[in-house]
């Protein structure tokens, strides 16, 4: 758990947070949330369900620990797992407090980490754990992410969201164990949310060696030394920064706004690239009144930056936060 926000955190303080937490009436939770939030000018998403709270918001230091205090205070969140990082703007547009089915959606509510999730794995004793070759290392990340980051040996699963984890797992299932003792399981995603729920789900399946990595590749980044990260690349997060390195250090990813997928600067010299409008993977899938829209939207967005605003369309078309 972290009790408190480091003093030496810079202006804008991010936290990227989450607890798996049976909440009654998650509507009257919402609004006091939401209130506090744009009271002391903390931007974000963050997700409610019966299931717990998911999401990452941004703002002064003092701002996010009012914020973080009053979620903290709620029944069974004292031990709120919060990532802090930093940003050197807003990474967030505006502050929305949402009630889901699930704060973290694979499609399966009948899966409960809180009685049935894998064994944690601190960021010290990751290395040791991937390293041996007898263990089977899951990034449950979507292919995105995985494509600009991830640890040695890692299997990618390639799916396009976390709904798709299930069936991937039963589909790959005998392949991936064998038929003889099952092995054990490593699984990791940015924050640990989306890696808890995924021991949650092996573990209903029959899959009894499983564990994952706390707090996930952000807690790993922030608190393992570079010379002896096994970490390869950069971590695609969900907000404005797109991705970060190591130490948390604001990545090199910029984000197509036509796709919303992470491009670097070697894609950026594609002759395919346009910004604000296409990508060399989303040229094809894109047709040109597609991009001449997205060209409108992308001058409407630079104009009203330019004079200090939010476009609503930028936020309108940002990826989902229901995922770490």
């Amino acid at each position: 758990m972290d009790a408190s926000i480091p003093g030496n955190v810079p202006s804008i303080c991010v936290a990227a947070l989450y607890r798996f937490m049976h909440f009654e009436d998650c509507q009257n939770l919402r609004g006091p949330i939401e209130h506090l939030c744009r009271e002391n000018g903390v931007r974000g998403t963050l997700l409610l369900a019966d299931e717990g709270i998911n999401g990452t918001i941004a703002g002064s230091p003092g701002g996010v620990e009012r914020v973080l205090d009053h979620i903290r205070a709620l029944p069974g969140c004292a031990d709120l797992d919060v990532k802090f990082s930093s940003a050197p703007t807003m990474p967030f547009h505006r502050t929305k407090v949402r009630v889901k089915r699930e704060i973290v959606t694979m499609g399966r509510p009948d899966i409960d980490p809180r009685t049935s999730a894998g064994t944690y794995v601190e960021p010290g004793d990751w290395n040791a754990l991937i390293a041996d070759p007898a263990t089977i290392v899951i990034d449950t990340r979507n292919d995105y992410e995985v494509a600009i980051g991830s640890f040695d040996r890692a299997i990618n699963p390639q799916t396009a969201d976390f709904r798709e984890f299930p069936d991937w797992f039963r589909r790959e299932r005998e392949r991936i164990l064998g038929t003889g003792m099952s092995p054990k399981i490593a699984m990791f995603c940015t924050g640990g949310i989306r890696c808890e729920k995924a021991t949650a789900f092996l573990k209903q399946e029959g899959v009894e060696d499983v564990v994952h990595l706390r707090g996930g590749i952000l807690r790993y980044l922030e608190t393992m030394p570079e010379e002896t990260s096994l970490f390869r690349g950069e971590c695609f997060v969900f907000d404005q920064r797109v991705s970060v390195g190591q130490g948390l250090a604001v990545g090199t990813h910029a984000l197509c706004f036509a796709c919303r997928r992470p491009v670097s600067h070697a894609d950026r010299q594609s002759p395919l690239y346009e910004e604000g409008a296409s990508c060399a993977v989303c040229h094809a899938e894109r047709s040109e009144s597609q991009r001449a829209s997205y060209r409108e939207r992308h001058r409407q967005e630079m104009r009203a930056a330019q004079h200090g605003q939010a476009h609503v369309g930028a936020v309108q078309t940002m990826r989902r936060i229901d995922a770490g």
